[in-house]
């Protein structure tokens, strides 16, 4: 009988102290979880603001772009907040979230990076023919008008 009450008493203790004990395994799993979203979301937003300067150095308007990476970068610094005190279920869900703005992000900046590389290039060639083409138009121009009052003048001259 009494190593059924000793039995009895050691499962009473396991249970309360599994109470005890298991958030604390959890956490260590939430921890290292949250770290790692927090890493992924960094990572993410490092990567977007890269992308949005290289599109903006490109002349692209990326005002569009900015309003979602500060969207992003507000949920990540709400993440490092939660992490920093401790509650990393927060963490993953604004470390989550963070990168849920961000998704296809780097993509669009490259596609608007692109598009204004090519209106520049258009530009370019627009002003440089254009100009090219309007230098050779008033040459020519010039000469008729040189040509066709050279003539008139003659025919006045010869009949005085």
């Amino acid at each position: 009988m009494s190593v059924l009450k000793f039995s009895f008493v050691l499962i009473i203790l396991l249970v309360f102290a599994s109470q005890f004990l298991m958030p604390m395994a959890l956490a260590e799993v939430s921890q290292d979880q949250a770290a790692s979203a927090l890493a992924n979301a960094e990572q993410a937003v490092t990567s977007s603001y890269q992308a949005v300067l290289k599109a903006e150095d490109s002349g692209a308007n990326v005002s569009s772009l900015l309003v979602r990476l500060n969207e992003a970068g507000w949920f990540l610094a709400r993440a490092h907040l939660a992490y920093d005190s401790g509650d990393f279920d927060s963490t993953l869900g604004f470390a989550t979230q963070s990168q849920d703005k961000l998704n296809d992000f780097v993509a669009e900046a490259n596609a608007l990076r692109e598009t204004a590389i090519q209106e520049y290039y258009m530009d370019f060639i627009v002003n440089i023919v254009g100009s090219i083409l309007g230098a050779i138009g008033v040459v020519c121009v010039g000469f008729v008008v040189w040509f066709f009052l050279k003539r008139k003048y003659e025919k006045v001259g010869s009949a005085v």
